[in-house]
């Protein structure tokens, strides 16, 4: 007889810290405007997040050596084309249905992903990124209890 293994989801635990950003500004200039209020150095991806054949999001990066850091910035809210055939008055114009990275969270606007293995403070992250002009509001979210931990792994 024949052994049989499977491997389940959880099998794959990635470490990472998010933060929830809500911002008027456009995703590069948030970039900016984290670059100067963190002294990081975001920088944008030469091949955008392929999530399917119609939705990409732009993401930013950035390289932490120092501390051995992986930061992420990515927005939560992505459009997609209908591809689905439609009668009617608006017939042979497109149409766009709204995507989310994550959710349970869409009044987000952007997320933060830090990947490390130690510890960060995260309290102090966050009323640094509130004080940065342009930034409405900062939050940490706890990803244990995320339905879609899944998205955030690329």
């Amino acid at each position: 007889m024949v052994a049989v293994h499977k491997i389940t989801n959880d099998f794959y635990e990635d470490t990472f810290d998010l933060v929830a950003l809500h911002s008027s500004l456009e995703d590069y200039a948030l970039a900016y405007a984290l670059n100067l209020g963190l002294k990081t150095q975001f920088k944008r991806c030469r091949k955008d997040l392929d999530l399917s054949g119609h939705v990409s999001v732009p993401i930013f990066e950035w390289k932490d050596d120092i501390n051995d850091r992986y930061w992420t910035l990515f927005t939560n809210n992505g459009f997609v084309e209908d591809t689905a055939e439609r009668n009617g008055l608006f017939q042979n114009e497109p149409s766009f249905t709204t995507f989310h990275m994550v959710p349970e969270h869409r009044d987000v606007d952007y997320f933060l992903k830090i990947e490390q293995d130690g510890f960060i403070n995260m309290e102090n992250l966050v009323k640094t990124l509130q004080n940065i002009p342009k930034i409405i509001t900062a939050y940490a979210i706890e990803t244990d209890k995320l339905k879609s931990k899944n998205n955030l792994i690329f």
